[in-house]
């Protein structure tokens, strides 16, 4: 298994703050690009893409690789994802443990796998075809759910586990959904953080949800709550440090408000770690 160096506390690159990001160079330690906004031949996002990238470790993570679909992988996606990468060169690239579409038709959305042994042979034998595509290791991100499959004869993170562990890869773990999910499904986070193999967690997710009251929505629109903060200090002090990044999807802030929650996010991962060493 291979051994990424720690990238510190990273953002989200948005189209928003481009301009902000080369002006003023804000102590950001690394940035995360959606990959497909950047699968493309030209034009003013490869523009921005490659100056900043000069100023900036980044990571790549995508979310059109349906590494959890029936369909045949899809072997132009993959060949534009490697060029990509061999213009970026990422640190990692990610996708999410889920599948998006089937028969040939996108749904848009990161849907749910059943937690089952005969769903971890499927994935894990498609995750190592792409691995030996790419030439690299890549991480799988949990995915927040609003059902469950009657199917289903594992817990979620014992599912991402076993599919971690058969092909090989590693994980991007989202604080924000196993919080989501903990709340749907009603159980408790903190089983979830003892049960994931610690030396595959490679990167964290850090983001905001919405409440409708019954349930949550993974909305990554708003500021992050005060249970996923509290929830991400649990994640280190179980896991240890690991590069952690704050994820804005929608309802974009200025990127002052995004660095208040980054340097926050430093300040609760060194309290951790300053609790576990004592």
């Amino acid at each position: 298994m291979a051994v990424f160096p720690s990238l510190g506390f990273g953002l989200g690159l948005r189209t928003d703050h481009y301009s902000e990001v080369l002006a003023q160079r804000p102590n950001v330690d690394w940035f995360e690009i959606i990959s497909e906004n950047y699968m493309v031949g030209g034009g003013k996002p490869l523009h921005y893409l490659d100056q900043i990238r000069e100023h900036y470790p980044m990571v790549m993570h995508g979310v059109s690789l349906s590494i959890g679909s029936s369909d045949p992988l899809n072997q132009d996606y993959l060949r534009e994802l490697k060029h990509l990468a061999d213009r970026v060169q990422p640190a990692w690239i990610s996708d999410h443990l889920c599948w998006t579409g089937v028969g040939g038709h996108n749904a848009h959305d990161l849907l749910p796998l059943p937690y089952t042994e005969e769903a971890i042979r499927h994935v894990a034998s498609r995750v190592m075809q792409v691995q030996d595509y790419l030439g690299r290791q890549i991480l799988l991100e949990n995915v927040s759910s609003y059902l469950t499959y009657a199917s289903s004869a594992l817990s979620e993170w014992d599912f991402l586990s076993a599919v971690a562990e058969q092909a090989d890869c590693l994980i991007l773990l989202d604080v924000n959904n196993i919080y989501v999910s903990s709340v749907n499904h009603e159980f408790d986070p903190l089983r979830y953080l003892t049960g994931v193999p610690r030396a595959r967690v490679q990167q964290i997710h850090l983001a905001g949800h919405t409440n409708e009251g019954s349930y949550l929505v993974d909305t990554h629109d708003h500021p992050i709550p005060d249970p996923v903060w509290q929830l991400y200090r649990e994640t280190i002090t179980h896991l240890g440090p690991i590069s952690t990044m704050i994820e804005r999807d929608d309802h974009i802030p200025p990127l002052a408000e995004l660095m208040v929650e980054l340097n926050c996010a430093r300040q609760i991962a060194a309290e951790a770690m300053a609790e576990v060493t004592v």
